[in-house]
């Protein structure tokens, strides 16, 4: 269960008084327009900023929404070739004055992109964006996990049979619409199951351009943010998970690569990019890629489902966006079942 107290000064300068009494007065809270998991926070003091990261209001899915995970994984990485931003404070359920677990973090000044063809930058500076990326994510899943302490950090081997069973039945009690292709994704999902290859990895789970914050100046990830999602599990999946950008269309709420010109972008293309990403870990490329594929559209279509069925319950971080993605549902779904049935290579 989630609580409905609203995070405001009178509520958290208290709190924070007594807890955390070296990051200042608290003097401003301003909730950041995106974000639709976990509500995120701009706090500013009388020393500096930094950013609060909560559970949402309202009731709670089961193991949905763990801050108190992404404190754990980001604390661990901190010192890591993982960037991350340093962790302050973690207040859990019981301790938290507005009833919910939340985090404090530092904050990172640096750039975030938001559309993937990255129109701000030179064609250059692009493509050492994007290998920035395939390098921070090869780094990711070459992690000493008991060096990081992290080897508890989720169930070992099966990944894709337990994820395809958790986020079918998370699917299904979130359920807003009917759709055939999901019926379907589910269906062959379970009956195309790779054998469990025994590589194990941290995995991020929501691997993209704007969970990333680049250098002010440079193409260094200087944070990689959002993980809520983290686990252990094979490391196809975030890689897959990525590559959906590449096949998504750039119009429309999505926005993916699809259409463009990559390569007079600068950016490289799918097979490219998975290329880089096994060389700079020293593995083979992937065998079952679609079955890695479709099960990345059909995990971010039942994600998306949960979030739009919070925004009918009223409890959705943004409701006016999260209502959009009702539209982008089955599209996912529709891609899904084309790479299935192998009409789209």
């Amino acid at each position: 269960m989630g609580s409905t107290t609203e995070i405001t000064l009178d509520v958290l300068r208290p709190y924070l008084r007594d807890a955390t009494p070296w990051l200042g007065s608290l003097k401003e809270i301003t909730k950041f327009a995106t974000g639709q998991s976990n509500p995120t926070y701009k706090l500013t003091t009388d020393t500096a900023s930094y950013v609060l990261r909560s559970k949402p209001p309202g009731p709670l899915l089961k193991s949905a929404h763990m801050v108190e995970r992404e404190f754990r994984v980001m604390a661990a990485l901190y010192s890591s070739d993982v960037p991350v931003p340093r962790m302050i404070h973690l207040a859990n359920d019981d301790a938290s004055p507005i009833g919910r677990a939340f985090f404090i973090m530092e904050m990172m000044e640096g750039r975030i992109f938001w559309d993937p063809s990255i129109p701000e930058v030179s064609k250059a500076a692009r493509a050492e964006l994007y290998d920035q990326m395939n390098m921070t994510l090869a780094s990711l899943h070459n992690l000493d996990l008991e060096a990081a302490g992290l080897h508890d950090f989720g169930k070992p081997g099966n990944y894709f049979d337990r994820q395809t069973d958790r986020w079918s039945r998370q699917y299904l009690a979130s359920k807003v619409t009917d759709n055939a292709d999901m019926d379907r994704l589910m269906d062959w999902l379970a009956a195309n199951m790779p054998a469990d290859d025994g590589q194990v990895a941290l995995v991020h789970g929501d691997y993209r351009l704007d969970n990333m914050i680049f250098a002010p100046e440079t193409s260094e990830v200087i944070a990689l943010l959002d993980w809520e999602l983290s686990t252990l599990g094979h490391p196809f999946a975030d890689l897959a998970y990525q590559c959906m950008q590449w096949r998504l269309p750039y119009e429309g709420g999505m926005r993916g690569l699809g259409g463009l010109d990559r390569n007079a972008l600068g950016i490289p293309s799918e097979q490219e990019y998975v290329a880089s990403y096994c060389s700079r870990r020293g593995i083979k490329q992937p065998e079952n890629w679609p079955f890695y594929l479709a099960f990345s559209f059909f995990r971010l279509a039942a994600i998306l489902e949960g979030v739009v069925r919070r925004a009918l319950d009223g409890n959705a971080s943004n409701p006016q966006t999260a209502r959009s993605y009702a539209a982008a549902i089955p599209l996912l779904a529709a891609e899904a079942v084309e790479i299935i049935n192998g009409t789209r290579p």
